[in-house]
């Protein structure tokens, strides 16, 4: 997905977006991302991380190998960072390399746990949460530092079984909700638009320090940025827009906090997920969270790399 994206809000999108149908489902694509229906009305967005990774670049390389997309990003201080995308286009691995050749793999998508069924959607049951609801869906406004950074590093709130894929956490909200989050309110998105405003863009200090200990403490920590709206307005607007809001927050947090970007990922809902049920406006349901997946990712050893391709998940 390649294209200039114009203007700031998403009335702008308008005439920048075409529609489809194929096999059944119906494909809104956008210069910088699409939105599929499917045949059963579901519909979800798919961006691309790879636009925030831009910011400051040295140098930008994509080449093809064995059958994957290898883009690799050139910091000016020598590191790289390495993404490898399937031949489906969807992310295998995420690489950080240091100016002296040593590698953490970030996001390792190759492995497939045997559970696994199907597409992206997994069914499992809500989680059962045994902690107080407030340390579980934490207010940023009204949080301390050490909450907001206990929170970013506590564990799930249940058993952890098997790996999930990143797909697999970004699209079923079961398996994301056995993660604590965080509901970033201190910024305040108006009607249609994703632009962070200069003046809020300082109340995510704190959220900004939170997750540079965090990075700091494991390398390996991955934190999805989700993004909401309100019910105005259409379906495929509000999923564009949430997730254009989750993105700007993400390269927000990179570009004036210096949070690494390759330990963001980024996703919008639309307005799936009302925190305040009403169909009208509501600064409240426009919105960002924020929530450690790290422990989906490699299975509740959030400490630990992934194990190689082909090995059991760990236990």
């Amino acid at each position: 997905m390649a294209g200039a994206v114009i203007g700031a809000t998403i009335a702008d999108m308008h005439n920048q977006r075409q529609e489809v149908v194929e096999g059944g489902r119906t494909v809104y694509t956008e210069p910088d991302r699409i939105i599929i229906r499917d045949p059963g009305g579901q519909a979800y967005v798919r961006g691309n991380d790879l636009y925030r990774f831009r910011y400051g670049a040295r140098d930008i390389r994509t080449f093809n190998e064995g059958g994957e997309t290898r883009t690799v990003v050139v910091r000016p201080d020598g590191s790289e960072v390495i993404t490898v995308v399937g031949a489906d286009g969807s992310l295998r691995r995420r690489i950080r390399r240091d100016p002296g050749g040593r590698e953490i793999i970030i996001i390792d998508n190759t492995y497939r746990d045997p559970r696994a069924v199907g597409g992206f959607y997994v069914d499992v049951p809500p989680p059962v949460v045994n902690i107080p609801y407030d340390r579980y869906i934490v207010d940023a406004q009204e949080a301390s530092p050490d909450v907001i950074y206990q929170t970013m590093v506590a564990p799930p709130v249940q058993r952890i079984d098997r790996r999930y894929s990143l797909d697999e956490i970004r699209y079923s909200p079961n398996v994301r909700m056995q993660m604590p989050s965080i509901d970033v309110n201190s910024i305040n998105f108006e009607t249609g638009s994703w632009t962070i405003p200069p003046d809020q863009a300082a109340r995510l200090q704190v959220i900004a320090d939170g997750l540079n200990q965090a990075i700091q403490r494991n390398p390996r920590e991955v934190f999805l940025i989700e993004g909401h709206t309100d019910a105005v307005g259409n379906e495929v607007d509000n999923l564009s827009l949430s997730d254009r809001r989750a993105q700007a927050a993400a390269e927000l947090l990179t570009q004036q906090f210096g949070v690494p970007a390759e330990n963001l990922t980024s996703q919008g809902y639309g307005e799936q997920y009302l925190k305040e049920q009403t169909q009208g406006p509501s600064v409240i349901n426009r919105r960002v969270t924020i929530r450690n997946i790290t422990p989906l990712l490699n299975g509740g050893q959030a400490s630990l790399p992934p194990p190689p391709p082909g090995t059991a998940p760990p236990r």
